[in-house]
């Protein structure tokens, strides 16, 4: 089976689908940029148009294992630590570090998915997803983002589009 992910910004809602049959494998909810899409350096927005799974982070980590710089600090995220550091930029869980295919739009430059450290990626479970809350990255419930990263190598294709689409 081969998949693709898309994700779409106006629905809060990543697709994965088998590219072969284009069958609708899962729909979860998520939360993308708060600043809305948009792909230059410094921006706090979610880019669009065409990337790839460039490397997958956190494989054998516990869930809600709390990462920084891609690198598990040995806490678990828990409600009281939430709850002590609310407006923390949480990473949690695993990591899907994105890579822009598009140059000029998405790859290299300013605009460069990969530079800006965009990620799917878990998320404490205290917070509510389907509205846009995040710095840029895609945020997930950890249990969504443990399951699809088990699901997805990388160089899966991953679209990321504006627009209304109906969820399977």
């Amino acid at each position: 089976m081969s998949l693709a992910i898309t994700i779409h910004l106006q629905q809060q809602r990543l697709f994965v689908s088998d590219q072969c049959t284009d069958t609708l494998i899962a729909c979860y909810p998520i939360s993308t940029a708060k600043k809305g899409a948009g792909e230059q350096r410094g921006s706090y927005q979610t880019p669009r148009g065409q990337h790839y799974i460039r490397a997958k982070i956190g494989a054998h980590l516990p869930r809600a294992a709390v990462l920084v710089g891609r690198r598990w600090t040995g806490e678990v995220c828990d409600d009281a630590l939430f709850a002590a550091q609310p407006e923390r930029d949480w990473i949690l869980s695993r990591i899907l570090w994105l890579c822009g295919r598009e140059v000029g739009k998405n790859r290299l430059g300013e605009v460069d998915t990969m530079a800006r450290y965009i990620y799917i990626h878990g998320t404490p479970d205290a917070v509510s997803l389907s509205t846009p809350q995040s710095h840029g990255c895609i945020r997930m419930h950890n249990d969504d983002v443990i399951a699809l990263f088990e699901q997805v190598s990388c160089f899966t294709p991953v679209q990321i589009v504006e627009g209304d689409v109906l969820c399977g």
